[in-house]
């Protein structure tokens, strides 16, 4: 049977750190099995292809997984309520909520032995959260109703089809496109009203689409052109039509962010939560997210051909940055929907 032991121990002896590593997996391991547990909250099966991570932890570990799906915000509260009464052991939370966990004091850290490739940005330096994937804003176009489809944010002003951002100020996802938009057209973390000019112009000529742009409504046609998370327009082109569909990532700038695992301070299974965090960072683990549409966090892992095909060429990422001031835009967030509302949806009501 493989074991995450093998694999690691492989691993150090490449990179020539030092043979406690290897000792190190071997006990966790152990211990993990012992626990023969994980819960987890906001990784369901059919979210980024969890599900071939839990058989797999499953298969190699004996470790048995139950997930409860919940917003990030949701999985942060939950770990400050229930402390020692803990009922979840590791989460998943949007890049910007993994700064807020650590301020609330509800994670415990663990730097797996990939550390190292994981970049600065997508990482707290003490191993309190990093992200296992990224997503990147991307549009998605019905090829049926749209003649040409944009390829920049630029262009969709030129257009006459209907854009569909979904629920500014609540929603993770469409507040990402804002921020895409925003670092497009000259703004940053701290000022998006270059993003809400362009949005704001998108509603004056009647295009901006209250449809939410899920798959449903994709599939039925109601949404003519989407603004979505890489990973998200692939996996609804794939699974309606890919043929039907076109995703690009706007070539004049767009966000690079995406998900981090968090274990709760208080896990009852602490062991099998680092355990799956050292097997998501894994080949193995990166290769089963990219299976999901969700590309691995480490550069370094090689993709069999079936699953490259899936996503989009590395050049088109050309143009698309990470948040560099996660305070400002956190300081952003908290004022976006009252912003949305007064610089962008007052001109739907005239």
């Amino acid at each position: 049977m493989k074991t995450l032991l093998k694999t690691s121990s492989l691993l150090a002896l490449a990179l020539g750190t030092t043979p406690v590593l290897a000792a190190e997996l071997e006990e966790l391991e152990s211990k993990a099995r012992a626990e023969g547990k994980i819960y987890s909250v906001g990784m369901p099966d059919s979210w980024a292809n969890w599900k071939d991570t839990w058989r797999d932890l499953g298969e190699h570990y004996g470790i048995q997984h139950q997930d409860t799906d919940m917003s990030s915000a949701q999985e942060i509260a939950k770990f400050a309520a229930e402390k020692d009464n803990a009922t979840a052991d590791i989460g998943d939370v949007g890049a910007a909520f993994g700064p807020i966990a650590v301020r609330q004091g509800v994670t415990q850290p663990y730097k797996p032995s990939t550390w190292d490739e994981i970049p600065d940005w997508a990482k707290d330096k003490d191993g309190h959260w990093m992200l296992g994937y990224t997503g990147t804003i991307a549009f998605i176009v019905n090829n049926e109703l749209v003649k040409k489809a944009p390829t920049s944010w630029q262009e969709l002003l030129d257009g006459d089809y209907q854009v569909t951002v979904g629920d500014v100020g609540i929603a993770a996802q469409a507040n990402s496109a804002v921020l895409a938009a925003a670092f497009a057209q000259g703004g940053d973390e701290s000022n998006i009203k270059p993003a809400l000019t362009l949005f704001a112009e998108l509603a004056r000529q009647g295009r901006l689409s209250p449809v939410d742009p899920n798959i449903a409504n994709l599939e039925k046609g109601e949404v003519e052109m989407a603004i979505l998370w890489d990973f998200n327009a692939l996996s609804y082109r794939d699974q309606i039509d890919r043929n039907r569909f076109t995703v690009v990532i706007p070539n004049d700038g767009s966000l690079i962010s995406g998900y981090a695992t968090i274990i709760n301070k208080y896990a009852k299974h602490p062991n099998a939560a680092k355990l799956a965090r050292e097997y998501i960072l894994s080949d193995a683990g990166q290769i089963n997210l990219a299976r999901g549409y969700a590309r691995p966090i480490r550069s370094t892992v090689t993709l069999p051909a079936d699953v490259q095909e899936k996503l989009l060429p590395n050049d088109m990422y050309a143009a698309a940055r990470p948040i560099a001031d996660h305070d400002a835009w956190e300081k952003s967030t908290r004022t976006l929907s009252r912003q949305w509302q007064s610089a962008v949806l007052i001109h739907q009501q005239r």
